[in-house]
């Protein structure tokens, strides 16, 4: 495993991070003990930075991480988020604060993932949506100051709406908080335009989430493909979008190698080419996924010829997730 530091904060974070949602029951049967071993592979493979929020099975996929992870707490940076207290994602222009991330709430949800993780500390706490009008209602900001005056909370971030590749620019440039955590993929690159220069510019660090687009750069998808009734991607990824998806994905197999032999891999290691990327965060529901997206980190970047030519291949679908 080949690590980084997440900008300013001066953490030292594992390329590949564990993104937790997966295991907090949103993609199909949840197994909590397939779900520990993963969490315990990652470990044994070097994982250091684990990302989980409160609202990823009602707190679920934090407990899971102190079940797998609490004696070894003092060896992982953990990082979780504060859900709207609408609970409704993305949070819109024109939609106060005090409805979404009012001073108590943000200090009340801390204080859950505290208990649900088993720890005194977060080493980075996160809002779990974002709008631009945000950086004139400083409630947020002002609970984040004081989480952290009281030893709960070490960095601060925001987790950018759901393909929304600009709205966090004027965030970072504004010295408030610590990290970004975007959507940013082979498909989705806008965030290079603006957001990841700004991050470089600013020590602002940044989270790649969504690196497999949902599974769709796995290439383990086609049009036949049906998901779990309790798998929310069913909703999402219609047979004709499945279709569609699969002529973007299948020019993309030009692009394997001994050191990139899959197309996770290759998705993986794009995200990784980026020098404002501190960690990227695929989910890990089983060992084996661990075992497989571990591997990326070998120090064996892209060749800069490869990432160029896969700018080429940035495709914006448009399409909203089920509950946008």
């Amino acid at each position: 495993m080949q690590y980084r530091t997440l900008a300013r904060t001066g953490l030292r974070v594992s390329e590949i991070g564990f993104g937790a949602w997966g295991i907090g029951g949103a993609w199909g049967q949840r197994d909590d003990e397939a779900a520990v071993a993963a969490l315990r592979r990652a470990f044994d493979l070097g994982v250091t930075f684990y990302d989980t929020a409160y609202a990823y099975g009602d707190g679920r996929s934090e407990q899971l991480i102190a079940r797998a992870l609490g004696p070894r707490r003092s060896q992982i940076i953990v990082a979780s988020k504060v859900p709207p207290k609408t609970f409704k994602w993305p949070v819109v222009p024109g939609q106060s604060v005090r409805e979404t991330f009012p001073a108590d709430w943000v200090i009340q949800c801390t204080d859950r993932s505290l208990k649900n993780l088993g720890t005194d500390h977060l080493d980075l706490q996160q809002l779990h949506a974002w709008t631009d009008e945000y950086n004139e209602q400083l409630d947020w900001y002002e609970a984040f100051v004081k989480l952290r005056q009281e030893g709960k909370v070490r960095y601060f971030g925001v987790s950018a709406n759901d393909w929304d590749p600009y709205g966090t620019v004027r965030l970072v440039e504004s010295g408030r908080i610590d990290s970004i955590q975007a959507i940013y993929n082979i498909f989705e690159q806008r965030p290079a335009e603006g957001l990841l220069p700004a991050a470089i510019k600013h020590n602002v660090g940044i989270i790649a989430r969504v690196p497999f687009e949902e599974g769709l750069l796995t290439g383990a998808f086609n049009e036949k493909t049906r998901f779990d009734k309790d798998d929310w991607r069913g909703q999402w990824l219609t047979p004709e979008r499945l279709a569609e998806a699969a002529r973007h994905v299948e020019p993309l197999r030009a692009f394997l190698a001994a050191d990139r032999p899959t197309l996770a891999a290759l998705a993986l290691k794009f995200c990784l080419a980026h020098p404002a990327v501190s960690t990227v965060i695929p989910g890990m529901r089983r060992a084996a996924h661990a075992d497989a997206n571990c591997a990326v980190s070998d120090g064996k970047p892209l060749p800069p010829d490869v990432v160029e030519a896969l700018k080429k291949h940035a495709w914006v679908h448009g399409w909203k997730y089920p509950w946008s």
